[in-house]
């Protein structure tokens, strides 16, 4: 029963997380490993209430916006790649999660 890491990669900067996921590709390519993705999500937009006071009453900004965008890559087998990744040092401005399952085969 293969375990599957789910690699999360989110950011605002749709540069920087797209050279994050092409980095985590080439690797995975270069060492054989067999990727299902990356799958992009759709873009979330974000809207952020500014107050002018640090009271709750009284004036406000704008609202601040900010659009965050995900890329979702599963890690089949493989546990030592799917470790090594989730060590790697990333950008500031990228957030990378992994979750970990066990699949079992269907019939059981």
């Amino acid at each position: 029963m293969p375990f599957v890491t789910k690699l999360t990669v989110e950011s605002g900067d749709r540069y920087a997380l797209e050279d994050v996921v092409s980095e985590i590709k080439e690797t995975a390519a270069r060492k054989g490993v067999e990727l299902k993705g990356p799958h992009p999500q759709s873009p979330e937009d974000i809207t952020v209430p500014q107050s002018k006071r640090l009271s709750a009453d009284g004036d406000r900004f704008d609202p601040w916006r900010h659009t965050v965008f995900t890329r979702t890559i599963e890690i089949i087998g493989y546990e030592e790649f799917a470790r090594d990744v989730t060590g790697w040092e990333f950008p500031n401005r990228v957030h990378v999660g992994a979750s970990v399952e066990q699949r079992r085969g269907t019939g059981r």
